[in-house]
């Protein structure tokens, strides 16, 4: 599974393995989340990746394990779950 999803592309796989990506700013000496709208192009794209990972994980899995891990927000939690 790793191979194929790396051949995909290999930012989804990091998406798996070390979580989603959310794009931080800092707000009075303190890092928060970034307001969807205030993302770039570049955050987008890099955010997408969990979504791609979460879909080819759901494609892939039989119903049981669908219903396993259909709850999970992010694609490392469902890994980890598998």
């Amino acid at each position: 599974m790793e191979i194929f999803i790396e051949s995909i592309d290999k930012g989804i796989w990091d998406a798996i393995v070390n979580g989603p990506y959310t794009p931080k700013c800092v707000v009075e000496n303190k890092q928060v989340d970034k307001l969807w709208s205030e993302w770039n192009d570049e955050e987008r794209r890099r955010a997408q990746y969990d979504c791609n990972a979460k879909n080819i994980i759901i494609s892939s899995l039989s119903m049981n394990e669908f219903f396993r891990v259909s709850q999970y927000k992010n694609a490392k939690e469902m890994w980890d779950v598998l």
